[in-house]
């Protein structure tokens, strides 16, 4: 008996040893370091698309648009619904590390603030001229490049807040440049846009560092302040609006959203099911832009 007994244990140890050596060779990462810059890329498109190329993800938010005017109370000019649809690709560079690329295109459509439907006609109330509304439907919203973990700006670092199990992101984004509406002699005179947006992500920390998953899912906060969107026909009157809303990125994709928005792409929008393939490489649209082909210069002069 006690010679069975030693030969299993002696089996038992030499099983633990070939196990060992198993997990040893295939060097199988069950955490991603937040010191290391390839880690930290990998976590940025975790929490952006996923680490699988092409793979499609959707996030969905919502939220209200206000007014802001120097000695006037702001006032809810729009309820909204918002997604972007997106999808991702890897690279790998001996010198740069680890890489990723995201394309998308985006989607906000404006609602009645008492009966919550979508509206295509809008009566100015400073103006009071009625005007047409158009909705955000911007395609490609791409990065301009590869994000490298070891990139021109330095290592890739990781900017998250850990506060117990979730890892709070925020990204700030001022935005300053040659308005696309404006003529000639815009530096002489004016014609830049100015706004700046800002995000708030929160994701599942155990998540994000789970170097077995390919995708994280966090929840999104969204603030966006700028000027009067062009189809108001706002001049030059001074004033901004607010855009407030908050969403996440959805686990069922783009059919887990609220049958509303998705009801009006379908009609309005359908490419918008899809995200762009990962090797677009179009110009970005904004929505000046995409005024500025919808109602070209002689309709916006009345001719």
């Amino acid at each position: 008996m006690r010679t069975a007994s030693r030969l299993a244990s002696v089996a038992l140890v030499g099983v633990s040893l070939m196990i060992g050596a198993a997990i040893a060779q295939t060097g199988a990462k069950k955490q991603y370091d937040m010191n290391n810059p390839d880690d930290v890329i990998k976590m940025d498109r975790k929490m952006a698309s996923s680490l699988k190329d092409g793979e499609e993800h959707t996030y969905y938010w919502e939220g209200n648009v206000y007014s802001r005017v120097p000695g006037e109370k702001d006032r809810l000019l729009f309820k909204y619904w918002g997604m972007n649809i997106r999808a991702s690709k890897g690279f790998q560079d001996k010198d740069k590390g680890e890489g990723w690329r995201h394309v998308s295109r985006e989607i906000c459509i404006y609602l009645d603030p008492v009966t919550g439907k979508p509206i295509d006609k809008w009566k100015n109330p400073w103006t009071g001229e009625e005007v047409d509304v158009l909705h955000i439907a911007n395609d490609p919203v791409n990065s301009r490049g590869v994000s490298w973990a070891k990139g021109e700006r330095g290592p890739a670092k990781f900017r998250g807040q850990i506060l117990e199990d979730k890892v709070i992101i925020t990204n700030e984004w001022p935005l300053f440049y040659s308005n696309p509406l404006a003529g000639d002699y815009q530096d002489y005179i004016g014609g830049t846009y100015q706004a700046i947006e800002i995000f708030m992500f929160q994701v599942d920390r155990d998540e994000l560092f789970d170097a077995t998953k390919p995708a994280a899912y966090p929840t999104v906060a969204w603030t966006r302040v700028s000027k009067w969107l062009p189809w108001m026909k706002m001049n030059d009157r001074v004033g901004n609006v607010i855009f407030s809303g908050n969403g996440k990125k959805l686990k069922g994709g783009y059919n887990a959203m609220p049958e509303g928005i998705k009801k009006v792409i379908a009609e309005r929008f359908p490419e918008y099911q899809k995200a762009p393939p990962t090797d677009d490489t179009r110009p970005n649209e904004t929505s000046w832009t995409v005024f500025k082909k919808k109602v070209p210069p002689q309709k916006a002069a009345g001719h």
